[in-house]
């Protein structure tokens, strides 16, 4: 249908945050007719303005074919952006500037009311392709696309939870650096703290009954 007769890989990418919150990008690949989860790769986003999908793909984009070039030098055949027009112009900048303008890049952008199968196909230079429902291909970049994501809100979520609870720590006045890294330990790690009910924080050395109280009703 693309007139792509060779193409063997396909990589798709997807931004996740939550209203610019631990903003995370993904790629996934797929590889001879199966998803190449060892190929599979999220980039965290920092030093844009938060909430800017745009800026965040093109970040994402950057990191990821810079180390292609300098590196390995695997690129896809086809490169999806989970996006519309916006995401399509961004990633056409980026690849531009990083001199991949030759990689074919598609954005499968949501319907109307964001329901599965009303789904645009956008290519670099405007064009609009709209595949039949019941279309082979169509149901491979959908299956592409929800897989990137997944991995994408996956990442997020990760970030997210963990930035929350250590800042949540540092937060609290009596908990320096000391008593952090006590906790930390005797939890396993920043999830265990938030997990651990009042009287499992009490235990810790050097933590009472009340700053226990306080460390989780600060977490909670």
């Amino acid at each position: 249908t693309l007139g792509l007769p060779h193409l063997q890989r396909i990589e798709c990418f997807d931004i996740s945050h939550t209203m610019g919150e631990a903003t995370v990008a993904s790629c996934v690949v797929y590889e001879g007719e199966d998803m190449k989860k060892a190929d599979y790769r999220r980039y965290n986003i920092n030093g844009i303005t938060p909430g800017d999908d745009y800026a965040a793909m093109r970040a994402g984009l950057t990191k990821r074919f810079h180390r292609s070039i300098e590196e390995d030098g695997v690129l896809p055949d086809l490169l999806l952006i989970d996006g519309g027009k916006g995401q399509i112009s961004s990633a056409v900048e980026a690849m531009g500037e990083l001199g991949l303008s030759n990689v074919l890049l598609l954005g499968v952008a949501k319907g109307e009311s964001r329901k599965p199968g009303l789904e645009t196909l956008i290519f670099a230079d405007g064009r609009e392709l709209k595949l039949a429902k019941d279309h082979p291909g169509f149901h491979l970049i959908q299956h592409i696309r929800d897989e990137a994501h997944r991995f994408a809100i996956t990442g997020h979520r990760a970030k997210r939870g963990k930035a929350r609870v250590h800042s949540s720590l540092q937060d609290i006045a009596k908990i320096g650096p000391k008593r952090r890294k006590m906790l930390l330990e005797h939890f396993g790690g920043l999830q265990g703290v938030r997990n651990a009910g009042v009287d499992a924080l009490a235990q810790v050395k050097g933590i009472s009954r009340e700053l226990a109280e306080d460390i989780y009703r600060t977490l909670h």
